[in-house]
């Protein structure tokens, strides 16, 4: 079949690893139409050049700068992706939907640019030199974005500015390259090695998977196992990308001298562009009712353009038709690089001692479709024909359709299972509370008009969950009645809507104070542990945990700031006053997206205690329970990206292959833009917005079956065949009608 040429796959779109397919063979043929109408016109001759071979085989030397080009390409492209999403969050802080928005407007933007990169390969700079010059600007991108996720260079505007100037340019240069090198490589070889060109195309599809699946793996270890500038490892994970992207343009350049480069022959999307807006005005200007009819609208091109030509675009329009609701398909799929990712953020990481990035799960993708292709194609595709059941390309996207709209619904329950452990934000005039006993005996809080229960608080209980207080404004002072050894004591407190807070209660010299801390709710980033102090000691004390130094806690019921710390088994080192010697304390387990407060107690410089609550409840729900969502949408992916290219190079003439490429990869753009769209705009809890997806991909999918349903197969070939006698018998009738004229005309002069 046509996808037996290679099992290499990347972790995005078997529309971009196939599409150098439809790019080659579009080599075949020359494509262009003239401005007279002439058809399709022959291109100039072009230096063929005897290149070095490998081996004693008829393989091209170049064709290893070239592969070796793809492969480093691929890994920066790839490896850059994977990490930009927390990349938005956790250092530029932004929130998960412009984070979300931002990201899928950057591969939108990806996929609009090959038409840029084929218009001015095919009509002016030729594929070597586009392949060069875009390259360039692609390097310069990934600088500058690097650069841009440095801490210490400029501000948080300047991290933005750059971070943009860098993507669009990446956008630039990956886009333009993409419908050149896979050509420029089929350049290389003679027209009569077939084979080796077959294999080639094989070892390309390697070359790009190779790259999406070690970067994909390798970059989020950069940035989450490297730690730089006190964090994650933004700049390196960013920077290697950048060093291979380099490197794929110097391996490029070295092949310069062993390339066969073919000069610009015009670009066929320019020519059916001119085509159709050639019918559509000639149409406008024929509207009126006077004008007999034509059979077809394109037909009206007719006076201007060569009707084999017009055909061509005939059966391409058709299948375009079909391309209008797949759009919808890779809006669902192109969010494991976001929404999913995010959900992995949120879960139980650890396999066993090892733990998985939450940026790391997209590999999960590459690594079926490695499985997936053959088993499909060896294994489910014959066996259903055993059955008798025509599973004809059409059905199989479909069916592709419906695996990606219930792997969205499979993503929703994980949804709603991992926010179990999440606090719900509370609304403008409320605040979340929760109260934290450091007396010697249980206390009994009461807030008139509360949800507060009379039930006794003991000392240093761990608190089960915040309770809600409605505020008349958008921030007010409440007053408590705090009941205390048979004694009351008053308490007031401000509270701002929106916020989450803690109450300690402690003993003083009145008998008991009350002090309010503001508390931090949301889950840390990418599965880590958030940590924070109480002195209730009778001194100041200094911590330090680990790396990370939390200062002087005075004390008082003084606290000390959040800190994120990777998930672990940790030890504090607590140093009691400015003479005390520094004591090792136990601190536990701290698990993934848990938040703790942990109470320091004690009396003198040689005792401490310390008693831990748990604030934000740990990651209970494994990363495991993603898998099959990736399996479901990895098998539609397979069932209707590979489906969907064949079905398009089947049903279209060879001169249009290109026209299909681009169309395709449209149809991924357009994608992009519906997350985007539904991400600014929909403001929905995730699971909901999981559900939402799920049910657009069915009514779409509905609305596509329906559209199969009408659509006729065709032959191009037998079309063009047809084409051509039709041809053949007008020019056969013109020369008797010529004929007969003569004649008469004869017998005129004979008369």
């Amino acid at each position: 079949m046509f996808y037996n040429a290679g099992f290499g796959a990347s972790q995005s779109h078997i529309a971009e690893r196939r599409a150098a397919w439809i790019s080659f063979a579009a080599l075949k043929l020359h494509p262009g139409s003239s401005a007279e109408g002439k058809g399709r016109l022959a291109p100039a001759k072009w230096k063929r050049k005897t290149s070095k071979r490998l081996c004693g085989t008829n393989y091209p030397l170049s064709i290893a700068f070239i592969v070796v080009n793809e492969f480093c390409e691929r890994f920066s492209y790839y490896g850059m992706k994977a990490v930009l999403t927390l990349y938005f969050m956790n250092f530029l802080h932004w929130d998960k939907d412009l984070s979300t928005a931002v990201y899928h407007a950057f591969s939108s933007l990806c996929y609009f640019t090959p038409l840029f990169g084929a218009l001015i390969a095919d009509s002016f700079l030729g594929k070597f030199k586009t392949i060069i010059y875009l390259s360039i600007v692609y390097v310069t991108g990934h600088i500058i974005k690097s650069v841009g996720s440095i801490p210490t260079v400029g501000d948080q505007t300047m991290h933005v500015v750059l971070s943009m100037i860098g993507l669009v340019l990446i956008a630039l240069g990956t886009g333009g390259i993409k419908p050149c090198v896979a050509a420029f490589g089929g350049d290389q070889f003679e027209e009569k090695h077939v084979d080796e060109k077959r294999k080639f195309f094989s070892i390309f599809y390697l070359s790009i998977n190779a790259g999406s699946v070690i970067s994909t793996f390798v970059t989020p270890l950069l940035r989450g196992n490297v730690q730089c500038f006190g964090g994650d490892c933004y700049a390196l994970a960013f920077g290697v990308p950048a060093a291979l992207m380099a490197v794929a343009l110097v391996v490029f350049i070295a092949g310069s001298g062993m390339y066969k480069k073919r000069p610009p022959q015009g670009n066929i999307i320019v020519d059916v562009c001119k085509c159709v807006g050639f019918a559509v005005n000639n149409r406008w200007k024929h509207r009126f009712s006077h004008f007999p009819k034509r059979q077809h609208w394109l037909d009206w091109a007719e006076e201007k353009y060569q009707k084999p030509l017009i055909t061509e675009i005939k059966m391409v329009s058709r299948v375009l038709f079909l391309y209008i609701p797949l759009p919808m398909f890779w809006a669902l799929f192109d969010q494991q690089g976001t929404r999913w990712t995010l959900q992995a953020a949120r879960m139980n990481m650890d396999f066993g001692g090892f733990v998985l990035q939450p940026d790391q799960m997209q590999t999960l993708n590459a690594l079926l479709i490695l499985l997936f292709i053959p088993v499909f194609d060896m294994g489910l595709y014959p066996l259903v024909g055993l059955c008798n059941i025509k599973f004809t390309p059409l059905k199989r996207m479909t069916t592709g359709m419906v695996l990606a709209a219930i792997a969205f619904a499979a993503a929703a329950l994980v949804e709603i299972k991992v926010n179990e452990t999440v606090i719900p934000a509370p609304a403008a005039r409320e605040s979340l509370l929760q109260i934290l006993n450091l007396a010697e005996d249980s206390v009994h809080a009461h807030l008139p008009g509360s949800a507060l229960s009379g039930d006794p608080i003991h000392p240093f209980q761990d608190p089960l969950e915040y309770q809600t207080l409605k505020l008349n404004a958008d921030s007010e002072t409440l007053n408590f009645t705090v009941m205390y050894k048979e004694t009351t004591f008053p308490c007031s407190q401000h509270f701002t809507g929106g916020k989450a807070y803690s109450l300690v209660l402690y003993n003083d010299s009145t008998g008991l104070a009350c002090k309010l801390m503001q508390d931090q709710i949301q889950k840390p980033a990418n599965g880590h542990a958030a940590l924070r102090f109480i002195n209730g000691h009778s001194e100041n004390v200094n911590i330090t945990v680990g790396e990370e130094d939390f200062g002087a806690v005075l004390t008082g019921c003084d606290v000390s700031p959040y800190r994120t710390l990777e998930r672990g088994e940790y030890s504090a080192k607590i140093k009691v006053g400015l003479s005390g010697t520094s004591l090792d304390v136990g601190l536990g387990l701290l698990d993934f997206g848990a938040s703790y407060t942990v109470i320091i107690t004690g009396t003198s410089a040689t005792t401490v205690h310390i008693n831990t609550t748990q604030d934000i409840l740990a990651n209970s729900l494994h990363i495991g329970w993603q898998v099959p969502q990736y399996v479901l949408i990895t098998a539609g992916e397979v069932l209707f990206s590979i489906t969907g290219l064949e079905f398009s190079y089947s049903q279209a003439p060879a001169s249009m292959k290109a026209v299909l490429q681009a169309a395709w990869l449209m149809t991924v753009a357009f994608g992009n833009v519906i997350v985007l769209i539904v991400a600014q705009g929909a403001m929905l809890e995730q699971w909901v917005e999981f559900v939402l997806f799920s049910c657009l991909l069915f009514g779409v999918c509905i609305i596509f079956s329906i559209m199969a349903y009408f659509y006729t197969y065709v032959d191009p070939e037998e079309l063009a065949e047809q084409d051509k006698r039709e041809e053949e018998e007008k020019a056969k009738k013109k020369e008797k009608e010529l004929g007969y004229q003569e004649l008469d005309a004869f017998k005129k002069t004979k008369m």
